[in-house]
């Protein structure tokens, strides 16, 4: 056996070095490793299944109602108590519970995305496409959202909740999309960017393929971040009657109503406030562990590691 024979079989004996991570399952594992992210996990699971699992498990339905039990306090028959028309607080709070987490998952989404494109459009094409982009977006920004939501929520009257959802979504996408556009005016001159330019890869191909999947960091923890921040504004234009209207319920409605008697029948405020407290919570612990495994220079996940 020559020389070269006998290298190329030890070589062959020798095992093949294990491919390094994805930057997904790096991502995971920091996640992970961080015991904000399993508290913020496990609390919002269990969150889920309480809003769409507790009702199957209750004797009472959002629309019913005892009338031989009005204001009575938590019993064997109703878990949480009942309100003012005897309605089962339990069942109704799961409800508003349940329309809560609607309201803030799909105003995240419309609102990231609509962030997302705003910015990487006017990072990438400049010129007047990002002066218009830039001047809405400064526009906005000066608005009063809280004012401009109360003036407009009429507008999406009772069973209309999903266009109160919309209006809301579209004042909480300024400030990521300016975001979006630093980072996609530095990407525009990485090499891979400018060989898809090379390579006659049309402008709005490239936006979406090239520069929203590298701008995937900024969006999922916003994304996550905005999910609390819609639920706190729905919350507080709910309190003051401009939010989810009337047959809908929501735990701002809940706790709007529940701050009449939460002196002398505080179960009618204190579940549905306390819901509020723990969802909103365990999103913001979720979104901090997100944002520090994205970026591993970031001063807790460097404490960590």
């Amino acid at each position: 056996m020559t020389l070269s024979e006998e290298v190329a079989e030890e070589s062959a004996g020798e095992a093949a070095p294990p491919p390094p991570p994805s930057r997904g399952r790096m991502v995971a594992r920091r996640f992970l490793s961080s015991w904000q992210g399993r508290a913020g996990a496990l609390v919002l699971a269990l969150v889920f299944l309480l809003a769409f699992a507790g009702p199957l498990v209750s004797p009472w339905s959002a629309t019913a109602k005892d009338f031989t039990s009005f204001l009575a306090p938590p019993s064997a028959a109703h878990w949480f108590g009942t309100l003012r028309t005897g309605a089962d607080v339990f069942a109704v709070t799961l409800s508003g519970l349940r329309r809560s987490l609607a309201v803030g998952l799909l105003a995240a989404v419309v609102c990231t995305a609509l962030a997302a494109l705003a910015g990487a459009f006017a990072g990438y094409f400049l010129g007047w496409t990002d002066r218009v982009i830039t001047w809405v977006t400064d526009l906005l920004l000066v608005l009063p959202a809280f004012l401009v939501l109360a003036v407009l929520s009429p507008l999406a009257g009772p069973g209309r909740w999903p266009l109160f959802v919309l209006l809301l979504a579209l004042l909480l996408w300024m400030v990521t999309a300016k975001m979006a556009r630093a980072m996609t005016i530095s990407l525009r001159q990485r090499e891979f960017v400018r060989a898809a330019r090379y390579l006659g890869v049309p402008p709005v191909r490239i936006v979406l393929s090239h520069i929203l999947p590298n701008l995937s960091s900024l969006l999922v923890v916003d994304a996550t971040l905005n999910v609390s921040a819609a639920i706190l504004t729905e919350t507080s234009l709910s309190y003051f009657g401009f939010g989810i209207q009337p047959p809908d319920v929501s735990l701002g409605t809940l706790i709007a109503d529940g701050s009449r008697t939460a002196v002398y029948a505080p179960w009618t405020f204190w579940f549905a406030a306390g819901l509020l407290v723990v969802t909103v919570l365990a999103v913001n612990l979720v979104g901090d562990a997100l944002r520090d495994a994205f970026d591993p220079a970031s001063r807790t996940t460097g404490k960590r590691r």
